[in-house]
């Protein structure tokens, strides 16, 4: 159904109104969330799944690769490095085994919303097919943990150990980690693969220190209070601040089996069907090796545009092209909207539910339950209209003068974003802070290397392309590193770093393709603009499309010399 360009205007100032209104009501952008958990906010960063720490003695040897980090950019790294006959290589963990985000994040309903057979990796090599088109989390935290088997990556691999410095010594052409269980490890090569959203953040609640009853991020389940199928919830009044992807996929199990159930809502998530199935067998046994290299290479294919295509948008000018992309976005979200009308029985629920803004200025959400589970007798919406939660007492969270008296407080507020050195100061040539370095504007090559940190790699930070199934991505930077790494040692040298003059001109394509519309200004707050912050275009991720991003780390190992220095 077409419409006049009246009603896509109308919309397109609710979304504005809102925008406003959330940027009125909380105007501190990201210092509105803290990842400071120490002293009393200590227990929200502790890690449920273990017992108690290992005991063992300081480390103080030398090895020649390390990362900082064991999900999925250090596993698939590792496993290229492998492949390249390199040995020493060595994880350095926060968590008790690898996995990463998956290793923390173990919440009922955890499961990946990008197709499992393109989010997986490595699934040729390790002759393996997921068991459902969307994997859960279990099944993904075992594939990781397979891969490090199968790389024999736990050979040198320290756990329950954060890094806490890393420092380039310019006399050894080395670099020295410490770390916070007294370990003094040195590495040729250094990979940053801490994940792009790996610290867990709560919001800056007054009181939140004096709730008395029980409590804990979604990060860090406490499955020893909720039972492993949350049945020991059946007697208990339970609030979770936070409707974002990890509550979506919690609050389906948890108003099954709480006494009552309260979701204290800021901003609506925009949720879509999931359609899921199981894997079927029959498919599964007759994949071809190599079958996956070939699905994501068809996919890329699809993604870019043929020649009829551009043809056809260059009869269009900017402006009518923005407003083309706006309006089918615009009609987009409707949908969804129709879909809350459809699910949620009350009306005024409902309404509360819609998301006012442009589909992907927030991380979009799929669910089949989600929607549903607001028309149970025993669950209750606080939505608090952009505003958020900003008291919390002994008994529980307050708003409006309403006191929510709960046995227990669940914190779905997040993680840091895309943080190179989250726990660990990076000390570079000539005593360069990194983050000294990056307060002037970010400046790397590919997001991966950057001017006066030899030897030195970072996944997943800014810079780099963005991509929703983000293995794809990390893969392609893995592939890259291990490239590098081979080609400075095949070659006798010690050390690879980037040209200013290559850092330069990344920067420079960085700024170039961060969009030519207002589109993050325009954008509801969130993580992906900030939380509304101003922002230099070059503190962000590039956006030239994927192709264009492989392109060019292709072309800089096809010619070394020109984008890196070797000595």
């Amino acid at each position: 159904m077409k419409h006049e360009q009246a009603y896509y205007d109308e919309i397109k100032q609710k979304f504005a109104d809102e925008r406003d209104l959330r940027l009125k009501l909380r105007p501190e952008g990201t210092s509105q969330f803290t990842s400071d958990l120490s002293g009393d906010l200590g227990k929200y960063a502790e890690d449920p799944y273990v017992t108690k720490i290992s005991e063992r003695a300081p480390i103080n040897d030398s090895v020649e690769v390390l990362f900082i980090g064991g999900g999925f950019s250090a596993l698939l790294t590792s496993a290229r490095l492998r492949e390249r006959g390199i040995e020493s290589v060595r994880i350095v963990e926060r968590g008790s085994d690898v996995g990463g985000t998956w290793y923390w994040n173990r919440y009922p309903g955890v499961a990946c919303d990008v197709v499992s057979y393109d989010y997986l990796p490595l699934l040729d090599e390790l002759d393996y097919v997921p068991k459902h088109h969307y994997s859960r989390g279990d099944e993904i935290l075992n594939h990781c943990k397979a891969i490090a088997k199968k790389y024999n990556l736990y050979d040198l691999a320290v756990f329950q150990t954060t890094v806490i410095s890393t420092t380039w010594l310019e006399d050894e052409k080395t670099w020295c980690l410490k770390t916070d269980r007294g370990d003094t490890m040195k590495a040729k090569f250094v990979i940053c693969a801490n994940g792009t959203l790996s610290k867990p953040k709560l919001a800056r609640i007054d009181g939140i220190e004096s709730y008395q009853g029980h409590s804990f991020h979604t990060s860090r389940w406490d499955y020893d209070y909720t039972g492993q199928d949350l049945s020991n919830l059946n007697d208990k009044v339970v609030g979770i601040i936070g409707t974002g992807a990890t509550a979506v996929q919690a609050v389906p199990a948890l108003g099954q089996q709480s006494k009552e159930l309260y979701i204290f809502q800021r901003t609506p998530s925009s949720i879509d069907i999931r359609d899921d199935w199981q894997t079927d067998q029959a498919w599964a046994n007759s994949l071809l090796p190599g079958w996956q290299t070939e699905r994501r290479n068809k996919a890329i294919r699809r993604s870019q545009p043929t020649e009829q295509q551009l043809h056809e948008r260059r009869k269009y000018t900017q402006a009518e092209k923005i407003q083309h992309q706006e309006n089918n976005n615009i009609d987009y979200m409707m949908r969804i909207h129709r879909r809350i009308d459809k699910e949620v029985d009350d009306p005024v629920v409902a309404d509360a539910l819609k998301p006012w803004y442009m589909f992907m200025c927030k991380r979009p959400c799929f669910h089949n339950e989600y929607l549903a589970t607001y028309n149970r007798q025993n669950v209750h919406l606080v939505d608090t209209h952009g505003e958020g939660i900003t008291q919390i007492t002994a008994q529980g969270p307050v708003f409006k003068d309403q006191q929510f008296k709960l046995d227990l407080l669940i914190f779905a507020t997040g993680f840091e974003v895309q943080k190179t050195g989250i726990y660990n100061k990076i000390i570079g040539k000539g005593g360069l802070d990194l983050e000294h370095k990056y307060s002037n504007g970010i400046r790397t090559l590919f997001g991966i290397h950057s001017v006066d940190y030899p030897n030195l790699f970072i996944m997943g930070g800014y810079q780099a392309s963005f991509q929703f199934n983000l293995t794809y991505m990390l893969q392609t930077q893995g592939d890259h590193i291990a490239d590098c790494i081979a080609h400075t040692r095949e070659n006798g040298f010690d050390m690879i770093e980037p040209h200013e003059e290559a850092e330069q001109w990344w920067v420079q394509e960085v700024i170039d393709h961060r969009g030519k519309t207002t589109r993050n200004e325009d954008c509801t707050p969130g993580y992906y603009n900030f939380e509304g912050e101003s922002q230099r275009r070059q503190d962000g991720n590039y956006n030239g499309g994927i192709t264009r991003y492989l392109d060019h780390m292709e072309s800089s190992r096809a010619d070394m010399t020109k984008h890196y220095r070797f000595s």
